[in-house]
């Protein structure tokens, strides 16, 4: 019988999950440690966009129009903006993205730390995404537990993003094991799941999320997050 580490060793051949997991972690991205292209990042993620053909443009155009032009300097300043601002739509389009965006800066402004970065990092430690309806970001409309984690993963956290390709990986490796808990049929589930795999293993969370975006994208895709990395 295969063991659970068996199963996901088989898999992991080949694919760098270390260091695209570190790289979320150590800040080693296109993003950097800029709190508000983070935050920019996540709202870009919630119309469901590839990475390399809408998330990554749409970052650089804001940071574009408003980082390096120095419109925009914190948290405080972005949530001030209008939804219909005309750079912010050329920069983000869909109304929900912006939406996402604006209402992100405002609860993060809200928080006592001093400095925005720790207060996005604060915020991503302290969240229960079992009860993330009760979050102040997690009750904004547009934000569910997939763009929840996708931010707290942003921000550094050790976790998983319970996207389509996760949903695809826990199922595969349920499959190729004779009994396990595994089970995709909801997001909350699908952490839960990655979460009893990285206690049986000796994957972290981020690097079994990692390993399922891998396996999950196109060739396009790993080439635009490997050219990042030297990968």
């Amino acid at each position: 019988m295969r063991t659970v580490e068996a199963v996901l060793q088989r898999r992991a051949e080949s694919v760098p999950y270390e260091a695209l997991a570190d790289a979320f972690l150590e800040f080693d991205r296109f993003s950097g440690s800029n709190p508000l292209l983070l935050i920019a990042e996540a709202a870009a993620s919630t119309t469901g966009q590839s990475f390399a053909g809408g998330i990554r443009p749409t970052v650089e155009r804001f940071r574009e129009s408003f980082v390096e032009s120095g419109r925009l300097t914190s948290f405080a300043e972005l949530a001030s903006l209008a939804l219909e601002d005309d750079d912010l739509v050329d920069a983000l389009g869909a109304r929900r993205k912006r939406h996402v965006l604006l209402e992100i800066a405002d609860r993060l402004e809200d928080r006592p730390e001093d400095d925005d970065f720790d207060s996005l990092r604060a915020w991503a430690a302290q969240v229960d995404v079992y009860r993330y309806e009760t979050d102040p970001i997690g009750r904004i409309s547009g934000v569910g537990p997939s763009s929840l984690q996708y931010l707290r993963i942003l921000a550094g956290v050790d976790t998983i993003k319970p996207d389509p390709t996760v949903a695809a990986f826990l199922e595969s490796v349920a499959a190729d094991l004779e009994s396990s808990p595994l089970d995709a049929s909801t997001p909350l589930r699908g952490i839960a799941s990655c979460e009893w795999l990285a206690v049986h293993t000796s994957f972290r969370r981020l690097e079994i999320d990692r390993l399922a975006w891998w396996l999950g994208a196109s060739d396009a895709e790993r080439t635009a997050v490997a050219d990042q990395h030297a990968l």
